[in-house]
Formats: structure tokens, sequence, C-alpha cells
């Protein structure tokens, strides 16, 4: 299992919302490519961007910041996702370096644009799935779908992504521990892997993903964790490579 450093960016800045409240923020750093360069010097194998700004507006606000993320760090994975409701934009992210696109809202909202785009991108296309209590949550988690999480999953796999993004969105943010068993349950009922996210707070979290890793999580994401030193991303990697 792999821990991902996530850099949220609003206003071409580094920061973390709580339980994705955009006026509930905490800037990190006014030098996202710097901060980039922290984790991949601390070991990071994968990076999760995300265009906060984006998200709610439904296009590329910090698409600037990303690119220079990307011709810094060449041949890292980086995975993208915010305000990515178009081919044009998987094109231009991908063509520029990125490594996989993250659709969220879109991919619930319009399900036969993923089914397109895995056919036309075949490789690089994840599916973020924010659920609160089982159901799906859409718009920047402002509203709940309805939808049930195991069957959209089920769906977006037989599309052919390359992976589910799980994230409990009660969690987010709040540094009250990961969701490790719901993770595992979407896990174990899909056969493409699901990297886990939100709430992960420190080496206990870890540890409690990698016990049930098997069921098929491949990644676990981090944000405010180690940005505010709960969690040391070197020794968190060092925990999921021993376990």
């Amino acid at each position: 299992m792999i821990i991902i450093p996530a850099i949220d960016l609003k206003d071409g800045q580094c920061v973390r919302l709580r339980q994705g409240r955009m006026d509930d923020v905490t800037v990190f750093s006014d030098n996202p490519v710097e901060m980039a360069g922290k984790w991949v010097a601390a070991g990071a194998q994968r990076l999760h961007l995300v265009d906060l700004n984006g998200a709610f507006e439904g296009k590329p606000v910090n698409a600037g910041v990303i690119h220079a993320i990307v011709e810094a760090f060449p041949d890292l994975d980086i995975q993208v996702g915010g305000g990515i409701r178009d081919e044009d934009t998987i094109q231009t992210y991908l063509e520029a370096g990125v490594r996989y696109v993250i659709l969220g809202t879109k991919a619930v909202n319009a399900p036969h644009f993923v089914s397109d785009v895995c056919t036309e991108f075949s490789g690089h296309i994840i599916v973020g799935l924010d659920a609160k209590d089982g159901k799906v949550a859409i718009d920047g988690w402002s509203k709940l779908s309805g939808h049930d999480v195991i069957d959209m999953a089920k769906h977006f796999q037989n599309d052919g992504v390359e992976a589910i993004i799980y994230t409990d969105i009660g969690r987010d943010g709040m540094m009250t521990g990961v969701n490790a068993q719901a993770t595992a349950k979407l896990a174990s009922e899909i056969t493409i892997p699901v990297i886990a996210s939100g709430g992960i707070t420190n080496l206990d979290d870890i540890r409690d993903l990698c016990a049930v890793a098997d069921e098929g999580i491949m990644g676990a994401i981090t944000g405010r964790a180690i940005y505010e030193g709960t969690l040391d991303f070197a020794e968190a990697q060092k925990v999921a490579d021993e376990s």
C-alpha cells in the first residue's frame, strides 16, 4: 500500500478544508511546488492534487500550478481532480504529464461520460466516490445523490476505470480516524483497486488500513495529518511497506 500526500489548491495556495467547506480553510503553504518537493524528498511515489476552486466552479482554476508541479517532477505519478468535466480538460492534463485524472461530480451526474473517456483515455481515469452513510455526495459535498456507493463503484468498474478513490466525507479533515471497515467493504465488492481517503490521523490509521489492504486497498491519501504533524509521512510509508 502506498501513502499518497494530498496537495489541495485554493487560489494558488496549498490548503486543507474541513469536510469540504470552502469557508473552513487552513493555508499550509503559498508555494505548492516547493511543498510537492518536500513530499517527493520524503519518498512519495504519487501525489494527489485537487483544484478546489475548480471543483466548485466546474472548470480548472489552478491548472497553472498543477502544470508547474508536473513539470518539476516529470517522473512522478500525479493524479489530479477538481473541475474536470470535459474531454478537453482531460486531454490537456494528460498532455502536460499528469498520469491520472479523477472524475467526481461529473461521473455521478453523467455516467455515460465515464464510459466514453475510459475508452478514449484508457488507463488514465480514476473516479472519486465521496460518501456519507453509504450514499454518494456531489457538488463539492453539498448534496447527497441517493446513489449507493458500492453500486456506483461496480458500474464504473465495468466502464473501465483504473481505481476508485473512496472518501468518507463525515471524517475528511476532521482528524477522527479512517473508516477502514467501510473502505474494505467497498474494496471487497469490486476487482479494481481502492484508494482510501478521509480521516487518516496517525500511524494507527495506517495500520488499520494495512490490516485490510488485502481486500484491494492499494493506497491511502493523507492531507491534514501530514501537514499538522500527527502523521510522519516517511514513517507511514515505512509501516505500509513492512506490512
